[in-house]
């Protein structure tokens, strides 16, 4: 049997080290898809929850706070990609947009901006929150709340008007956008409402 150099076993060290690392990167990525799946769990459209964040795994790996950030960043993401397409349909030339209507899709323009700005400020409160139990910590988080859920109420007031005002055609192209915005929105928020003082 032939005996085993320096060299080689030096080779099988670093091969083992390889093998063990890449065993511990696959475990966190499934333990953090996990927490994220269990997370989702607890909101009101968890499969949709679970697709939009799925990808954040690595950077959330187990931690509450990074999930409702993540969560908030992307609704803010599609709020404001939903806000430039009601801009686009309402610039569009439509003819057959009547001034009440006209007027639903202006309001339902305007919501979205402000559920934007509301989101964005939300995603860098939590990043001011500071340690749990410290001085300011539930302000930070109670700010959180508050403007995450006028987003929300944002995103339904657009969908109010335009379901009162808009015609059949506006709430085929806005109607679907925006309640996908609102669900992600009330997904960020019950998954910003699971911090607490040991997050």
């Amino acid at each position: 049997m032939a005996e085993a150099t320096p060299s080689k076993l030096l080779h099988l060290l670093q091969l083992l080290l390889l093998c063990i690392s890449a065993s511990e990167v696959a475990s966190a990525a499934s333990s953090s898809a996990d927490f994220i799946r269990s997370s989702c769990g607890t909101t009101t459209y968890p499969a949709l929850c679970v697709k939009r964040l799925a990808a954040y795994a690595p950077s959330v790996r187990r931690s509450p706070r990074e999930l409702a950030r993540a969560a908030l960043t992307v609704s803010a993401d599609r709020a404001r990609s939903t806000s430039a397409f009601v801009a686009r349909f309402s610039a569009g030339g439509n003819k057959a947009i009547k001034a009440r209507e006209a007027g639903a899709i202006r309001d339902c323009l305007e919501n979205m901006a402000d559920s934007v700005d509301w989101l964005r400020q939300s995603a860098q409160e939590l990043g001011r929150l500071g340690r749990p139990g410290s001085a300011g910590f539930m302000w930070h988080l109670n700010n959180v709340q508050t403007w995450s859920s006028a987003a929300l109420t944002d995103e339904n007031t657009c969908l109010d008007s335009l379901s009162q005002n808009g015609s059949r055609t506006a709430r085929e192209a806005i109607r679907k956008k925006v309640v996908e915005v609102a669900q992600l929105t009330s997904n960020a928020l019950a998954l910003v409402n699971r911090i607490g003082p040991k997050h």
